[in-house]
């Protein structure tokens, strides 16, 4: 899928900007702070329905402002045109339209315009706790299969009420209690299933992209950490309902899943080094690639590439560069400070590229 162009009023610091962009190589130079990523991010937000980085939408308003609208030209790999519009006013709900249809629900917007995001905020995969790593399976899987949005929504519905009878002083419905855990057994041995699937079929593409970044034998794994592993789900959930009561929350489920990330057989978080800690989540996020490029979807997802060089060694950045700039990438967006980090991605080949200049949120076209 090819962004041709996107007009964006009042997203965080960007007033207004109209850009027409290269179907292969989108090069932004700034500074810090400039509105780099928040461009990222608006191209983010029209693949997602929200943004990468601000969890309430009235957030990404302009300071001052009452509204914003994001509009995007789309042509997929067969010629076919897309409008995408979304806008919001403060104090109401925002608005998405495909072709001027609005939709009845944003999930079936999810994967039409699939995208991948690399950026420094990658670093809580590996640092944070383990929603990071379930938003990162979650955020790939969704993208093409539609079931499994549908199952991990039920299932979390299912948890929130059993949840709040978890919290009431007196005893719980113990039929509604049986209600819940059968849903929460039923959706999340699904997701379980999309999930080990997807690990499985993951982690050799990893493997590989790691070690072109690294050229070194550094030995790093991936490994699927689930409830469900334990045996039948509803069987795990109902063995510690006394349990569950005393804390007042489920403690068991799909919705604890977690990667374990491991180098030389030892927590990632623990024993990495800030470049090996950097090298692999750019690694998972360019496996992500690959794995929705081969997905049957058959539609290349554009990859934006948020000032990922930073804290990396001379010999990272040149095999980065190399991975990018292969022929298996459709759209690229990046960002950088540094302007010899760009050159050398242009100079690997004679792709079609515009490089724009950020400053104070206004987007300029280099001549």
């Amino acid at each position: 899928m090819i962004l041709n162009s996107i007009s964006i009023v009042n997203y965080k610091n960007i007033m207004s900007a109209n850009v027409r962009l290269s179907p292969k190589m989108n090069c932004f130079l700034g500074r810090n702070g400039m509105g780099k990523t928040n461009f990222l991010d608006a191209v983010h937000f029209l693949s997602f329905c929200k943004s990468a980085h601000s969890p309430i939408d009235s957030q990404v308003i302009c300071h001052g402002q009452e509204f914003f609208i994001l509009e995007g030209e789309y042509q997929s790999e067969n010629g076919d045109l897309e409008h995408i519009y979304c806008g919001m006013k403060r104090g109401q709900k925002k608005h998405f339209k495909r072709n001027k249809k609005e939709y009845k629900r944003l999930s079936e917007h999810i994967g039409l315009l699939p995208l991948v995001f690399v950026s420094p905020s990658d670093a809580t995969i590996i640092e944070g706790g383990s929603e990071e790593r379930r938003r990162l399976m979650d955020i790939v899987i969704s993208q093409y299969d539609k079931s499994y949005i549908i199952a991990l929504y039920n299932y979390n519905k299912a948890l929130q009420q059993r949840n709040s009878l978890l919290k009431v002083e007196e005893e719980p419905d113990a039929a509604l209690m049986d209600i819940l855990e059968q849903q929460m057994a039923e959706e999340g041995e699904k997701v379980f299933v999309k999930r080990k699937t997807f690990v499985r079929e993951f982690v050799p593409v990893f493997h590989d992209i790691y070690q072109r970044i690294c050229q070194s034998a550094e030995q790093v794994s991936v490994d699927y950490v689930s409830h469900c592993l334990r045996g039948p789900l509803l069987d795990v959930i109902r063995r510690d309902r006394f349990k569950d009561r005393a804390v007042g929350y489920s403690l068991h489920g799909i919705h604890r899943d977690d990667l374990d990330l491991r180098i030389g057989g030892y927590p990632m978080k623990r024993e990495g080094s800030q470049g090996q800690n950097k090298s692999f989540a750019i690694a998972l996020k360019l496996a992500q690639f690959d794995f929705l490029k081969r997905t049957n979807s058959r539609t290349t997802p554009m990859l934006l590439l948020d000032d990922i060089f930073d804290k990396l060694d001379a010999a990272r950045v040149e095999q980065i560069v190399n991975i990018v700039a292969g022929k298996e990438f459709g759209q690229i967006f990046i960002t950088d400070t540094n302007r010899d980090h760009l050159d050398k991605i242009l100079s690997h080949g004679s792709f079609d590229y515009q490089i724009f200049d950020v400053e104070n949120g206004e987007v300029t076209k280099k001549l």
